[in-house]
């Protein structure tokens, strides 16, 4: 590890004391303003604090984002204003008054961290667990940029990811899922401090948790350094260091901690965790601590011997100085790195889209869409060496491979993750990648297994992630598994979440437009799903093509049926084929049905009135055919009760059949879909 020689042991002769008191102090008081909080874990963890942030850590406060500094993650985001009060005092751009907004509307201090919102956070925690599920993609992201840029004499990525977990964390599955994973890929610069303090909200843990975590680590592969005092700023700091020495196992350090350490009659108990001290006891433990400054007052002395801003930007200069050197070496390595980091496709990649999705109506080949979308995995992976895919324990199903992927493991990069049945971790770990910089990650399972996935996929949506979900299997089109597997309500529960776009495409070229919207997306993640069967592919105009992007699309018109009634038939993937048909036997009867094909409801939905009104007029009748849960629907062809308006779907579980006897069982034919239109017209308005 290369720094700029400035040590990091603080020269001033404040104490260490003083130095985890002022983050007590911080935390009591906040919590104590806002008259909500918990600020049992920063003062239980105060000197872990001091010990990393002050001998460690590696950051520019001036520079939240500068490349190659150290990763920070809060999995217990409860204690929030630890991570608040080391950034207010070690200089970022989060004045006192915001710690005194602490929970309060419009603050840059939210209940739990939250990326975006305040400088210097790295992700969003809260849910326990998925900020170490975060923290293994980062250190995994750090493992694979440095095998892709450094080059000998020239280390431009060299950094590490450490991680503060508590109880809870190591309670949630995703903790082993993750943690597991991380050991067998031997992330040697990963660094997890266990606060162990022993109690959770309903008490002591002792009753409910009695694993032997540090030989829980150990059989996951992990250098575990147990019985640390996480009272003891020295040993702690030592214990970090041996970490670092380690190198090629990730290592977790579990420090034996007091909750609420300092609060003279709520040391050790339930009650720090959850809820403020109360007055009287922030008074008693302002006494017991000899902290004799008003709320929210840090002596000049504290504030600079905290102080990273003079250390941090000297960590910036040395490395650009590195980085300058590096570009001149190697000035097309050097400005791919700055391409990636920043987040940026190639300058080509819009034309290598449009040729690619040119191609596929070209061929006009009638596949799954899963394999439609390795098609255009393919295409755009070998113009983006940022893709790194994965699926868990399904790639052949899934088809989340290419020819170019190559597998990661301990003793070898790749740009494929063989996550094992572990869909939680996958997609929080995915997420790590992408908060990181330089990845774009995509990740590939089962349609009903997205429910082991969910929460991940949230945080993904609420942080706005680069992150892309490949879902397949997606209906009772998935067959002779049965209702286990047959996705039912999921492409509609997935749809109810914020900033997630939901892509279901008809064919290869709605597949590939997807994939590329995907890609380009910067403020949101992407899930697309898939069918396991072939789907017939759809002819289409140009303009028609064109149109895939907006969501919702005219892919086939009323046409010149004379004298005849309308009516919309509104689809998605496997039912877009069942519209084209329907449309074609109704025209024999003279009514004139319009297609429209809705590869992505929130990407229509986004679309300006005039565009949305023009492809679904008003006053016509509207049918939606989707193999899946019918209410979401309703927005787009009107109320249950509209005579002239209908949905042929599926609001039961399915059947274990092949899959064809199953579409025709619940109605998913032709000459259904057909009757159903014709039921519709027959109640509304001549056109």
């Amino acid at each position: 590890m290369l720094d700029s020689g400035v040590p990091l042991q603080p020269t001033t002769s404040v104490r260490d004391a003083d130095l985890a008191n002022a983050i007590r102090a911080l935390a009591m008081d906040a919590v104590e303003a806002a008259k909500s909080g918990h600020p049992g874990m920063p003062m239980g963890m105060a000197e872990i604090a001091v010990a990393l942030w002050t001998r460690h850590l590696r950051h520019n406060p001036a520079h939240p984002h500068w490349a190659d500094r150290d990763r920070f993650m809060l999995s217990n985001g409860h204690g929030s204003m630890l991570q608040y009060a080391l950034l207010h005092l070690s200089g970022y751009d989060l004045p006192i008054d915001e710690l005194q907004r602490f929970r309060q509307l419009g603050s840059r201090t939210p209940g739990h961290p939250e990326v975006g919102v305040t400088p210097g956070v790295e992700t969003t925690t809260g849910p326990l667990g998925q900020g170490l599920a975060n923290g293994v993609g980062m250190a995994l992201a750090e493992r694979l940029l440095a095998a892709a840029f450094n080059r000998p004499g020239h280390s431009i990525v060299d950094h590490y990811t450490y991680v503060f977990a508590g109880d809870g964390c190591m309670m949630e599955g995703i903790s082993h899922e993750a943690c597991s994973l991380a050991g067998a890929l031997g992330l040697g610069k990963l660094i997890v401090l266990y606060d162990d303090n022993g109690i959770s909200i309903d008490g002591p843990t002792s009753g409910w948790f009695t694993d032997d975590t540090p030989k829980r680590f150990e059989a996951y592969g992990w250098h575990v350094l147990a019985h640390v005092d996480g009272h003891d700023v020295e040993a702690v700091a030592a214990s970090i260091a041996a970490a670092k020495a380690d190198g090629d196992r990730p290592t977790l350090i579990c420090c034996k901690t007091i909750i609420g350490k300092g609060a003279p009659n709520k040391a050790g108990t339930a009650d720090t965790h959850g809820a403020a001290l109360g007055e009287r006891e922030v008074a008693a433990t302002r006494a017991a601590l000899g902290w004799n400054h008003p709320p929210f007052s840090i002596p000049q002395s504290i504030r600079d011997a905290w102080s990273a801003v003079a250390r941090g930007s000297a960590d910036e200069q040395s490395w650009s100085t590195r980085f300058a050197r590096y570009t001149a070496a190697f000035p097309d390595l050097a400005a791919e790195f700055v391409r990636r980091m920043e987040g940026r496709l190639p300058a080509d990649f819009a034309a290598v889209a449009t040729q690619f999705v040119a191609a596929q109506a070209q061929k006009a080949e009638t596949v799954a869409t899963r394999k439609a979308s390795q098609q255009a995995i393919g295409a755009y992976a070998a113009r983006l060496p940022e893709m790194i895919g994965g699926s868990a324990d399904l790639t052949g199903s899934v088809f989340t491979n290419w020819s170019g992927s190559t597998v990661v493991t301990a003793k070898a990069p790749g740009n494929y993750v063989n996550y094992g049945v572990r869909e939680f971790a996958m997609a929080a770990i995915a997420n790590g990648l992408a908060l990181h910089g330089g990845f774009i990650p995509y990740v590939g399972t089962f349609l009903t297994f997205s429910d082991y996935m969910r929460n991940a996929v949230r945080m993904a949506a609420l942080m706005k992630l680069r992150a892309i979900y490949v879902f397949t299997h997606d209906s009772i089109g998935l067959g002779e598994d049965g209702p286990t597997h047959q996705s039912i309500e999921h492409a509609a529960s997935l749809r109810l979440i914020p900033q997630l776009d939901v892509w279901r495409p008809c064919d290869t070229v709605e597949t590939a437009v997807a994939w590329a919207h995907a890609l380009e997306r910067s403020d949101g993640p992407s899930a697309l799903l898939f069918t396991r069967q072939n789907v017939a592919f759809a002819k289409r105009e140009p303009a028609a093509a064109a149109d895939i992007a907006r969501g919702g699309y005219v892919l086939a018109d009323f046409g010149d049926v004379r004298d005849a009634r309308r009516a919309v038939i509104i689809a998605t993937g496997s039912e877009v084929p069942l519209a084209l048909g329907a449309r074609e036997a109704l025209a024999q009867d003279g009514v004139a049905v319009r297609v429209v094909s809705m590869p992505c409801t929130a990407a229509f939905d986004r679309q300006d009135a005039a565009y949305r009104r023009a492809v679904l007029p008003h006053g016509v009748p509207r049918l939606a055919v989707e193999a899946g849960t019918t209410d979401g629907w309703r927005k787009y062809v009107g109320a249950v009760d509209d005579p002239t308006a209908g949905v042929v779907g599926i609001d039961r579980y399915g059947e274990s059949a092949p899959a064809p006897t199953l579409f025709k069982h619940f109605g998913f034919t032709v000459e259904h879909v057909a009757q159903a239109v014709r039921d519709l017209v027959a109640t509304g308005p001549v056109q």
